[in-house]
């Protein structure tokens, strides 16, 4: 896997072979917070210091740091696949948020 968490923050890690380093960006804020470094260790490192310094300057610009997403999320389709998907999660015994999150997983996962 080429992800790191800290702090609930999530990081996903790539190798930049032209400069022979990890780089890594965190994904899960709208806030742009990036690092890098030449092993895992060390890229490790680096991500943990930057999420405390991250955290540390909004604290002294009074500024509420981006959270990690909530877990919660608004989704919008036809009336059509919403009753599609109801059926679906209906004959699997679940419910519709559970069948959901089960089916969003997988397809997480495969990837």
């Amino acid at each position: 896997m080429n992800t790191l968490t800290y702090k609930g923050y999530i990081a996903r890690i790539d190798a930049d072979f032209n400069d022979g380093i990890l780089v890594g960006r965190v994904t899960n804020t709208s806030d742009i917070i990036g690092f890098h470094g030449e092993t895992i260790s060390e890229t490790t490192e680096s991500f943990h210091a930057v999420i405390e310094e991250y955290l540390e300057d909004c604290k002294q610009k009074g500024k509420d740091p981006n959270k990690p997403y909530s877990g919660k999320f608004n989704l919008r389709l036809s009336p059509q696949l919403h009753s599609e998907i109801a059926a679906a999660a209906a004959k699997t015994g679940k419910s519709l948020n559970q069948w959901v999150v089960n089916e969003l997983e997988k397809a997480t996962h495969a990837i």
